[in-house]
């Protein structure tokens, strides 16, 4: 059995496994290539500074979670430690794993830093907040990075009623910072059959205010902003700058136009969602913004130009709604809120989510942005709020 010293096994590995400056990384970036950079120090070392950019897999867990991260075995990866010998353990690890191009960075982060290279220095989690938050931390979508942005999100609710009351849960459960509120109805116990922010504690009381007290005893350290007031063309703009995503709960129709108006003028992604019966359908309207690289979508005038006439649609007061309904439908607009503040995956954007209680089926329709639109259309001729009372009822928010 051969016997090696520290500084023979190094010498060893060095034969194998190629190194790399700070000062080549960094002009790698600027010339376009873009290696996959990993910091593998401890999260101790992590949260006191780091190369921009980089992926933190602790030593402990690179074997273990690197193919969440990088499962093309092609890819160039760059690990660095804090002065260049763990990584180059740990290079040999992923080149034993099938790894064909990966670096160790020379003199590791102490080496960064001592080149005059950027560094960021992260905001960090609190060690409840890290307790609370361990199963999305771990996930390799969200992290502690991720779980840091849903901490410093605002999303609104249209709506503290059968939709709004599982997303506002969910929102808060999942970290997301400030959660605002619009609903001028109160607590009434024909509501509690499916509306699960509210109880029989709080019956007659205003629902934004039965909802602050619900999201807070979850999770206190969420900011919840009541609106106790109707949304009106005079200050839905005022109420939704700021946020950065509204997902509507309202089942009436100049609430939906409303929104969806405000929205598109304010570019917040709207999260569209509508219940009846024993159906329910989720979309995501996103305007086209080429400077930050998003394609965007239809809005909701694409898909229905005007309202209907008064009375013509039944609401689920008159028609009635399954109770578990909106709980599916709320938890899926609570996905693609998550989702579009993290950027992860897909969003239901240019596609529609059809639900089906009664035989427990899912379908997805593509729906296009219509060019004569006159709202997000070629030529826009809808540069202002209207209010849409005299075309059809108000009735309470579901």
């Amino acid at each position: 059995m051969t016997r090696l010293t520290r500084d023979q096994l190094l010498n060893h590995i060095r034969a194998s496994v190629p190194e790399v400056t700070p000062a080549q990384v960094a002009e790698w970036r600027q010339q376009g290539r873009e290696p996959v950079v990993i910091d593998i120090r401890e999260r101790d070392e992590w949260i006191q500074g780091h190369v921009p950019d980089a992926w933190h897999l602790s030593r402990s867990f690179l074997e273990l979670q690197i193919e969440q991260v990088e499962p093309d075995r092609d890819a160039e990866i760059v690990l660095y430690c804090a002065g260049g010998v763990r990584s180059l353990l740990a290079a040999r690890n992923l080149q034993e794993m099938g790894y064909e191009q990966v670096y160790s960075m020379i003199g590791g982060f102490g080496g960064w830093k001592s080149a005059g290279l950027e560094v960021n220095v992260p905001r960090f989690l609190s060690p409840m907040q890290r307790e609370r938050y361990d199963r999305h931390i771990i996930l390799p979508g969200v992290g502690e990075a991720g779980q840091i942005a849903l901490l410093d999100s605002k999303v609104l609710l249209i709506g503290a009623g059968g939709l709004g009351s599982p997303a506002a849960l969910y929102l808060a459960a999942a970290g997301v910072g400030t959660i605002g509120i619009i609903d001028f109805d109160k607590v009434d116990r024909t509501n509690l059959q499916r509306q699960i922010l509210h109880g029989e504690a709080t019956i007659g009381q205003a629902k934004v205010e039965s909802a602050r007290q619900r999201i807070n005893d979850l999770n206190p350290e969420i900011k919840v902003i009541g609106h106790d007031c109707p949304l009106t063309s005079a200050n839905a703009l005022d109420i939704l700058r700021g946020y950065d995503v509204v997902l509507n709960g309202s089942d009436n129709f100049p609430t939906r136009y409303l929104v969806n108006d405000a929205c598109h003028l304010l570019r917040i992604p709207l999260v569209d969602a509508s219940i009846f019966m024993f159906e329910g359908q989720v979309t995501v309207y996103q305007r086209r913004d080429r400077a930050r690289g998003v394609e965007g979508g239809p809005c909701y005038r694409c898909l229905y130009p005007d309202p209907p006439p008064p009375g013509e649609v039944p609401s689920c007061a008159e028609a009635g709604v399954f109770g578990v309904l909106p709980g599916i439908i709320g938890s899926i607009q609570a996905v693609e809120a998550i989702k579009l503040i993290l950027g992860l995956g897909a969003p239901l954007v240019g596609r529609m989510l059809l639900y089906d209680a009664q035989d427990q089926s899912f379908r997805t329709l593509s729906i296009r942005r219509n060019p004569a639109c006159p709202l997000c259309g070629d030529h826009p001729t809808l540069t202002e709020l209207i209010d849409y009372e005299q075309f059809c009822g108000m009735p309470a928010h579901e």
